[in-house]
């Protein structure tokens, strides 16, 4: 863990599920993490190999045993070809996401009876604009008919370059054509990395990089740019809102159902039938006094910045969550979602259902999602969540009474016309803010949770810690559920966490420090941001330039790793709370955290205690400030370093 006590979360609602699940011997992600201990050390440094069946090889990091796998590789080129398949199953997963967003899309537009509509044409018409298509005398649904095939075609497309990635500013494109990672098409360069890592095909670790940076950009460029964008015009801009979150938010008298995932497509469904007014009267005909719904990790997110639904948690909380014994049913979709749920939930009263037919889970009811018959099906899930509820009368419910309040659903259109005024809209304040130091730059704070790591401190930790030195915060997914906890997303509370610059700005402008911005995949947004940024003027001419940062304080999965390379392609210095599995090759490491830098502006760098790893943040960030030859910070606030800050506590 990364404090010095022995709670597991910060999260006081955690905590409390953590003493009840305790007290039922339920078992959760954190003992089976200490059933698991001590993990493999060969595959925390990157040095095992199970591409062919000569072997699994490993190489001792110790130099006492074997140094090559039985074909000859080296300890660079193992953990080059695993890290790139991690790339390429992050990348498809986010991809996938996108493909999904797309055929939706296409339904909407080509059926009239379809449950879905294009909603805004405003958007429709500059995606339409922006991939070259005729829009004159032409009706929202032609217009979003051809953005939909035009979409399926960049994840096919054998050569040329993706759409979207033309957003990108154009030092980061001669870069990427330069070193010829410009992303083809979505799915080829998925498929190369399975190649180039096949037995007895790419040898060189860094060319084998080159390729997962390649497939990664075309996640963050293509894929997920994809799914943010669309889903945009499906179910319309998100718009800055108020909410609620943490496990507080369900009720003990109402019909609880949580929607876990990532699949939007779903979830607006089953917002519009929970709102149902037949629902709601078949609820009370139960004994409910109504019906509540909440997400657990993206897709919370997703139904958060849309409809001001609330949230329950984020990843680490999904067990916690039904271990309340209040949930009727948890809804299920694709990724992030534990296999061990379906167990846990035969311990209450609580229905499992998964409806993907990509994804399926033991114990678990399934009801197949079918776009065709979306309102229906998300009706039938209801009723299955409803005739569920009189099933916990009479069986111990906790739920805690702990809940924040938040705002939510910030996007690039938003934030520039927040910051520059409806009639006035413009980047040019943020900018501004930068440039005479009352900012001192930026920072975008992502990623998952993970049972390594004390829950949500690592965010929250970072988080204060960047505010407090005038460091605007954007952030997504698991992170943004972790600063909405802690009160960091309510600007009420937030500033006092501020330096005097960045407070001055919030109060000015009427945000908070810490701006959500979405799910995982809408880290798309974060590089719209950042190219708008740049687009504005006076801090550069590239991404590279600019005085900003990334990080992901407790990341586990492979998307992860794909969002970590085409942000770090992108031109961000970004710190990983975790290493990647490299560590055990000395030359991959190098070439990850020193050498990148040189061909794309942005490096990975290692740190697992968040207030040192925000440091090392800020101290990137002064760097570039000095290089742009940018005013002194106006109001700079002392460090103690980790060993004076230690002693202060001690004395």
């Amino acid at each position: 863990m990364s404090s010095k006590d022995n709670s597991i979360s910060i999260d006081p609602a955690s905590e409390q599920m953590l003493e009840s699940a305790a007290s039922q011997e339920l078992e959760l992600a954190w003992d089976r993490y200490q059933a698991m201990l001590p993990q493999c050390g060969y595959g925390q440094l990157g040095l095992c190999c199970k591409i062919c069946v000569m072997g699994p090889c490993r190489i001792d990091p110790f130099g006492q045993g074997p140094q090559k796998g039985i074909c000859g590789a080296t300890a660079d080129i193992i953990a080059a070809r695993n890290l790139a398949r991690m790339i390429a199953g992050g990348a498809a997963a986010h991809s996938d996401h996108g493909r999904d967003v797309a055929h939706t899309l296409l339904t909407a537009a080509s059926d009239p009876n379809c449950d879905y509509k294009v909603i805004d044409e405003k958007k429709i018409r500059a995606l339409a604009e922006e991939f070259g298509i005729a829009t004159e005398g032409k009706s929202k649904e032609e217009l979003a008919k051809a953005v939909a095939e035009m979409s399926f075609a960049e994840f096919g497309q054998q050569h040329g370059e993706l759409k979207f990635a033309q957003r990108a500013p154009d030092d980061q494109k001669k870069r990427w054509r330069e070193h010829r990672v410009m992303p083809r098409g979505i799915d080829r360069e998925i498929v190369e990395i399975m190649h180039r890592t096949h037995m007895g095909v790419d040898n060189d670790p860094k060319n084998i990089i080159l390729q997962g940076i390649r497939a990664a950009l075309a996640d963050g460029w293509g894929g997920s740019m994809i799914a943010t964008e669309l889903s945009d015009v499906l179910f319309g801009r998100p718009n800055p809102l108020k909410s609620m979150v943490n496990l507080g938010v369900m009720k003990a008298d109402e019909v609880n159902i949580l929607v876990h995932g990532h699949e939007p497509t779903l979830s607006e469904m089953l917002v519009a039938a929970s709102q149902d007014p037949e629902m709601i009267k078949l609820a009370e005909s139960k004994g409910a006094k109504g019906i509540t719904l909440a997400g657990i990790c993206c897709t919370a997110n997703e139904i958060l910045m849309r409809h001001g639904i609330a949230i329950a948690g984020n990843f680490l909380q999904q067990e916690l969550a039904l271990s309340t014994g209040a949930v009727d049913a948890m809804i299920v979709d694709v990724q992030c979602v534990m296999p061990a749920l379906g167990e846990l939930a035969k311990c209450f009263h609580t229905k499992l259902i998964s409806t993907s037919p990509k994804a399926k889970f033991p114990f678990a009811e399934h009801i197949e999602f079918d776009e065709s018959k979306a309102l229906d099906i998300a009706k039938q899930i209801i009723i299955t969540a409803i005739e569920n509820f009189p099933k916990r009368k009479g069986k111990n419910v906790c739920i805690p009474d702990i809940r924040e309040n938040m705002v939510a659903g910030f996007t690039a259109e938003s934030v520039f016309e927040f910051l520059g005024g409806r009639y006035r809209p413009s980047y040019r304040p943020l900018n501004e803010g930068i440039i005479t130091g009352r900012l001192r730059g930026a920072a975008a704070i992502v990623g998952c949770n993970n049972p390594k790591i004390k829950h949500d401190y690592g965010h929250v930790t970072m988080t204060k810690e960047l505010l407090a030195n005038d460091v605007l915060v954007v952030t997504t997914g698991c992170t943004a559920i972790a600063d909405a906890k802690a009160g960091l997303l309510d600007p009420g509370e937030a500033l006092q966490y501020c330096g005097k610059g960045l407070q001055e700005i919030c109060r000015a402008v009427g945000i908070p420090p810490v701006l959500h911005l979405g799910s995982c995949v809408d880290i798309s947004r974060i590089l719209v941001v950042l190219c708008n940024v740049v687009s504005q003027g006076g801090l550069g001419a590239s991404i590279a330039d600019l005085p900003a940062a990334g990080a992901a304080p407790e990341w586990m999965s492979e998307k992860a790793v794909a969002i970590g390379f085409y942000v770090v392609a992108s031109g961000v210095y970004t710190v990983l709370g975790q290493p990647l599995p490299v560590q055990g090759a000395e030359g991959l490491t190098k070439f990850l955290c020193q050498d990148i830098e040189d061909i794309f502006g942005g490096k990975f760098a290692f740190e697992s205690d968040p207030v040192e790893a925000a440091h090392m943040m800020l101290d990137h960030i002064d760097r570039k400030r000095s290089e742009l030859k940018l005013a002194p910070v106006l109001y700079p606030v002392p460090y103690a370093p980790k060993e004076v800050a230690e002693a202060a506590v001690a004395v």
